[in-house]
């Protein structure tokens, strides 16, 4: 009987954490601030919920950062035609997306245009 219990409350736990990490585009981004980013790649999560790409962006100042890309769902993104092998370290890419609210290096991608000059959608819902 214990067992059960504490199973349950196991997967009470493990699913609470899980919605948390799942989040509207509204609580963290502003369809206000369109970005447009280029840069190196410097790495690539292939992860549920969302797949993440970062990439050093040289600032007016002269000044590199490293902005966190937030795209769609790796199941989505493959259907469009991505890979995590896609996104080749070094490679210069643009983003076209959306800046976060508060203000640091991290963005939501709609699209990105790959060194070939191919453009794929890369963001949560496909466009309207």
């Amino acid at each position: 009987m214990k067992r059960t219990i504490g199973m349950a409350g196991l997967g009470v736990m493990l699913f609470t954490t899980l919605a948390g990490a799942h989040h509207a585009f509204s609580a963290e981004f502003d369809q206000d601030k369109p970005v447009v980013l280029e840069g190196a790649v410097t790495k690539a999560d292939w992860t549920n919920p969302h797949a993440w790409i970062y990439i050093d962006v040289k600032g007016a100042d002269g000044k590199v950062a490293n902005w966190a890309i937030e795209m769609g769902p790796p199941s989505a993104l493959l259907r469009r035609g991505w890979k995590k092998s896609s996104m080749q370290y070094g490679a210069i890419i643009k983003v076209e997306g959306f800046a976060a609210k508060n203000g640091k290096e991290f963005a939501n991608a709609t699209n990105i245009t790959m060194p070939d000059g191919t453009k794929i959608f890369a963001g949560t819902e496909e466009p309207k």
